[in-house]
């Protein structure tokens, strides 16, 4: 057992616990130390980790209860690159949060670190733990604290519903994974994800096993925001502090898909057949990738137009992995990590211009931005990287994924997701114009007027050096768009999605510590019409906002015609966001019974 493997869980869990029993005397910048300097360390495991379980996994039995005749009674951690990627991505993120937050919060003591700190445990948990239950545990610890960290603003209205509304909504959908980890058990009398998939490998899918699957699944799309189960999402980024924004965007909502990936392949992938469910899924994710993106594009407030394109962002990763191959998991893979660091590096920018103009509202900013530069380069470079302009990680993600539903028969698929893109990128460079170039009209009625709810940001800036927030949007802007430059990054995807679709070989190694033989690198480069794809959508969505600039400048029969046509479903949309929550817990109800009912039909 490689004993580096629960430090990155270990570090920041005990720094809370130090910052908790000793931070009240030795102030707020020694919490805030101690934060920086363990979430740096664990971004430096989580990085060894990644190296060290390039050749096979690393599986850490607590306690050391190892399995014996295939059956483990004890917890473990199974890491692979994938998800030791993750963990740095997430220690990466709060790093740059916790940079940008320095004394910005000097008014509640040592809450925030505390609290970040076990945000990044519980997420590191999440993304190593190689046992169901426990892989809700770690997902509700760091839902509770993301509650609070939501609503940290509790003193007004706002942070106080979108907290409520993310609360309720995520439980609801943590039910629904309770169930379905039940109905597992009962199944199978299993909870390390391995023995399930071996329990289940080779008999048929009946009513049970569907049922699990699909509260699992629904259960955890509700945690990443998929329609329909995305209505919190918005609400709850709107309200939250932009250090908290950073790891909600960047990270947390792709963990939801990173756990649909690894319980099909490793738990399902034997009983439920891919061609069954494939269409399904990819259906749930060009759902979302659309409407994010047509959502995103009616804002005007920036936090809610950057959640907005997060959902798009989750819908694109959702169809890498729905095509359920190990090229379509190997995209979903760079997906989740370049386009989590550029997010991360867009909410930066936009918390720069809500410190520094006291607005994040993209009409009243406009021209202002001129006076932060830095953030202007940011938000554009993290905007064109998301349009998938070659040769940059989002591009690389999504040619591995046109690549493999071209090979499938599906595509359709591509072009839709170019559509995504050119929608969401195309309106975060409508709103870089506007703001940093004082470009189009400073009024349009088209776009949703949200109150001013920037209350959670701190009021006073006085004492906060600008290189504390520029060095981390910088940062988070050059590691995104420079990923795409580490050497056979494609091939090192690839061969570690091989290894995840490979679930005897998995368990083999999980449940008998048999590791299987190095994998060469296969050699991977984007075909022609890959490249075609990320050059259409690059120009596609500078197009686009252009039209989002100047749209009032066409011809008025055309634009009269345009509004007939869009009147409704534009009404409609803006409706069904309501912010009662009510209404968001019957739509996430609504959409199980949708999975479950389309899973039974096709498995059946």
């Amino acid at each position: 057992m490689d004993v580096l493997v629960p430090l990155p869980v270990a570090i920041p869990l005990l720094s809370a616990a130090v910052v908790t029993a000793i931070g009240h005397w030795c102030g707020r910048r020694f919490d805030d130390l101690i934060a920086i300097g363990a979430t740096a360390a664990t971004l430096v495991i989580s990085l060894l980790l990644v190296f060290r379980s390039n050749e096979h996994e690393l599986v850490y039995w607590f306690g050391g209860w190892r399995p014996r005749d295939g059956v483990a009674l004890g917890i473990s951690f199974t890491v692979d690159p994938g998800s030791a990627a993750v963990a740095t991505l997430v220690s990466t993120l709060a790093l740059a949060a916790l940079v940008f937050s320095w004394r910005y919060f000097d008014e509640v003591g040592k809450l925030f670190p505390v609290l970040m700190l076990l945000f990044v445990g519980a997420m590191c948990g999440f993304a190593l733990a190689g046992d169901l239950f426990n892989l809700f545990v770690w997902f509700e610890l760091m839902s509770v604290v993301a509650y609070a960290l939501t609503g940290y603003g509790v003193e007004h209205a706002g942070p106080l519903e979108g907290a409520i509304n993310f609360a309720v909504t995520n439980t609801v959908g943590s039910f629904c994974i309770l169930f379905g980890i039940g109905f597992l058990y009962a199944r199978t009398g299993a909870l390390n994800l391995a023995q399930i998939g071996e329990a289940l490998a080779g008999h048929r899918a009946d009513g049970l096993v569907i049922v699990a699957f699909t509260l699992l699944v629904g259960g955890f799309m509700t945690k990443a925001g998929a329609v329909p189960f995305h209505f919190w999402l918005s609400d709850a980024y709107a309200v939250a502090p932009i250090p908290v924004c950073i790891l909600l965007a960047g990270v947390m909502s792709d963990l939801g898909l990173h756990a649909v990936g690894r319980i099909y392949w490793t738990a399902f992938s034997g009983t439920l057949s891919a061609g069954d469910i494939r269409p399904v899924l990819v259906g749930f994710g060009l759902v979302t990738a659309i409407v994010g993106g047509f959502m995103c594009f009616l804002q005007r407030d920036l936090k809610r137009m950057l959640a907005f394109a997060t959902i798009s962002n989750i819908g694109s990763v959702l169809v890498g992995i729905a095509l359920l191959t190990r090229s379509g998991l190997a995209g979903s893979i760079v997906y989740l990590n370049t386009n989590g660091l550029l997010r991360g590096a867009a909410f930066v920018a936009v918390g720069i211009l809500v410190r520094r103009f006291k607005s994040g509202d993209e009409l009243d900013l406009r021209g202002r931005g001129r006076r932060a530069p830095i953030a202007g380069a940011v938000l554009v470079a993290a905007a064109l990287a998301l349009a998938l302009l070659p040769p940059f990680g989002p591009f690389l993600a999504n040619a591995l994924v046109v690549d493999s539903a071209i090979a499938l028969g599906y595509g359709w698929v591509p072009p839709l997701l170019a559509l995504a893109a050119v929608l969401s990128a195309g309106t975060i460079l409508r709103a870089a114009g506007r703001i940093f170039g004082g470009l189009g009209a400073g009024e349009d009625p088209l776009l949703s007027h949200e109150p001013e709810e920037s209350q959670a940001e701190p009021d006073d800036d006085r004492r906060v050096s600008p290189p504390l927030m520029w060095i981390p949007a910088g940062a988070l802007a050059v590691v995104g768009l420079g990923l795409a430059f580490v050497p056979e990054l494609a091939g090192h995807a690839l061969r570690d999605a091989g290894r995840v679709v490979d679930r005897s070989s998995h368990a083999r190694e999980v449940l008998g510590g048999v590791a299987p033989p190095a994998a060469p690198i296969p050699p991977y480069s984007p075909s022609a019409t890959a490249y075609a794809y990320g050059i259409a959508s690059a120009g596609g969505a500078l197009a686009f906002a252009a039209f989002g600039l100047y749209r009032r400048r066409l011809p008025i029969s055309l634009r009269r015609a345009a509004a007939r046509a869009a009147a409704g479903p534009v009404a409609g949309l803006k409706e069904l966001h309501s912010g009662v929550v009510g209404d968001y817990v019957a739509w996430l109800t609504a959409g199980v019974a949708l999975l479950g009912g389309l899973v039974a039909v096709v498995v059946r």
